[in-house]
């Protein structure tokens, strides 16, 4: 089976003081060589990031790493666009992708892992955690879904693709917080700071 992932981190960091979240250094590493590096670890062939915002400061910590880059042209259009422009850059052959976000400090490779164990895209198109209520991320697709997604208009995304095919869409019910947690707010660096005892540090750059 071939396995691609889209790592996006194109947003203008809005909610957080118009900061780039996927810089934010956990344990000495930013969050997006953290993620992409889980990615590849857990087995993907081909990874893709996709990057609009402050892609220059982004890129930089990617250095080294076997991933090709996507730059969003307007990512203020939303992450459906980013999603699409990430979809459309992966190889004709994959089987299986990976539609992973870079604010997600707790993942972890053996937690993509699982995701990919439980997912058959033989029979089915969609997987996604759901965790207390809350569906999470990474979404995992079938290349039938990712067709379908790329033949959609340009606001028709993961989401809206779920919203409609019920059936084929496999709902992996856990209780692993790490599906769920992210960083959209200043509030949230605190309170993941407070319930972990891990220290979320801005690079120099980005200190106020």
């Amino acid at each position: 089976m071939t396995i691609a992932a889209v790592l996006l981190a194109a947003g203008s960091g809005s909610r957080m003081g118009l900061k780039p979240k996927s810089l934010l250094v956990l344990n000495g590493e930013p969050l997006i060589r953290r993620s992409a590096r889980q990615l590849l670890d857990a087995g993907v062939s081909q990874l893709v990031v996709v990057l609009g915002h402050y892609a220059a400061d982004i890129e930089a910590p990617l250095q080294g790493l076997p991933v090709h880059k996507v730059y969003n042209p307007d990512p203020d259009q939303g992450l459906v666009s980013s999603q699409r422009l990430g979809l459309q850059a992966l190889s004709d052959n994959t089987d299986t992708v990976i539609m992973s976000l870079a604010d997600q400090p707790l993942l972890t490779t053996q937690d993509i892992q699982t995701l990919l164990h439980a997912f058959a895209p033989s029979t089915q198109d969609m997987l996604f955690p759901f965790v207390n209520g809350q569906p999470g991320n990474p979404v995992l697709l079938s290349a039938r879904a990712r067709l379908e997604i790329l033949a959609g208009e340009s606001q028709f995304g993961c989401k809206e693709w779920r919203q409609s095919h019920a059936a084929q869409t496999l709902k992996l019910t856990t209780e692993n917080l790490h599906f769920v947690t992210d960083l959209d707010r200043p509030e949230d660096i605190a309170d993941f700071e407070k319930q972990y005892g891990m220290k979320l540090q801005w690079p120099p750059a980005w200190t106020d």
